[in-house]
């Protein structure tokens, strides 16, 4: 059976799909909260998805992303296109929500009708983006939006889940900050479509391209050959050629190449494992708070009366998780059988 929709939900749904920001808003928010009912509302949306050239954004703290990023939103509405920016902030330790609100950074667009800007708290996710991310590029898909940027935390060592997420992930470098060796360490070479050095001004600039230059050398033939642009974003410079890059990348995607099918196909299995695993836990962690027993059996446990490990297999037990135990059990035993 089908569970019912609240109205106020269905209202959502219709105002997105009319492209009211206001209930794009509203329900960008329940997914990022992680209301039950957002749930129904992203299946109601999912017919209507798909149109949005989604640009991921990633790359070091101090890279220049966000300034990058208000040039790429000048540069597809000089084409007339409609924008949706989700930028991920950290979290503020207090109240949990975005510590640097990016929609200040952004206020040159904050009159025009056809931006949408969206923060969103990392919440502790270490992926550089948040687990409501793909939520949100979904509901600004939904609105109409032509573009949608999405510019990631900035940790720097664990930014690869973007590429999940987008049809071109720009990584942004800057000269003099060791970061080839930061690519390295973090797979981004694997995971960017392009590569911007920025602040090109500074003198060591053309020794960062010459190195990415060189790592991609070696592209095979009939894969997609990662360019390295230069740009000094706060200047406005090099924004053209990178949206000219974008385009290019966009054929390339089109063209269905055997790489891009396999990855796009791993993407898709990483994804329906990850919405399996939210709705196990979330399933598991329900009949938890509703199990009488767990607070007594702190109590004994405290007390030395229980040993912690008994009582977890109990409480599995009564929750249908025994026979996975007890064949967990009979495979240890196996192992640790003598000769």
């Amino acid at each position: 059976m089908t569970p019912r929709i609240d109205a106020s939900i269905d209202a959502l749904v219709a105002g997105t799909l009319a492209g009211d920001l206001r209930s794009a808003s509203r329900l960008i928010r329940l997914i990022d909260d992680g209301a039950p009912a957002a749930w129904q509302a992203q299946k109601r949306l999912f017919s209507h998805i798909g149109k949005a050239l989604v640009i991921g954004i990633t790359g070091p703290p101090g890279a220049g992303k966000s300034t990058l990023t208000d040039c790429l939103i000048a540069r597809a509405r000089r084409d007339g296109k409609s924008v949706g920016v989700l930028a991920v902030d950290p979290s503020s330790p207090i109240s949990g929500g975005a510590i640097l609100g990016d929609r200040i950074r952004m206020n040159r667009f904050a009159l025009d009708d056809a931006v949408f800007i969206r923060s969103l708290a990392s919440r502790g996710h270490f992926g550089g983006i948040t687990p409501a991310t793909r939520g949100a590029i979904r509901v600004m898909d939904a609105m109409g939006k032509d573009v949608i940027l999405v510019e990631t935390v900035g940790v720097g060592q664990d930014e690869v889940d973007i590429a999940r997420l987008a049809h071109t992930t720009i990584v942004v470098a800057v000269p003099g900050l060791g970061d080839d060796v930061q690519a390295m360490k973090a797979g981004i070479l694997e995971v960017g479509d392009l590569f911007v050095v920025n602040k090109a001004d500074r003198p060591d600039a053309d020794e960062t391209v010459g190195y990415l230059q060189n790592v991609f050398r070696r592209t095979p033939a009939g894969e997609w050959r990662r360019p390295v642009l230069k740009a000094q974003a706060l200047h406005h410079k090099g924004i053209d050629e990178i949206w000219q890059a974008i385009a290019e990348h966009a054929v390339y995607r089109h063209s269905a190449a055997p790489a891009l099918k396999a990855r796009q196909r791993a993407n898709c299995e990483i994804e329906l494992r990850s919405f399996l695993r939210q709705g196990l836990q979330q399933a598991l962690l329900r009949k938890l708070d509703a199990e009488p027993g767990i607070l007594e059996a702190v109590a004994d446990i405290v007390a030395g009366k229980s040993d912690i490990y008994a009582v977890t297999d109990e409480i599995l037990g009564k929750l249908r998780f025994g026979e996975e135990r007890e064949e967990e059990a009979r495979a240890e035993n196996v192992v640790l059988r003598p000769g």
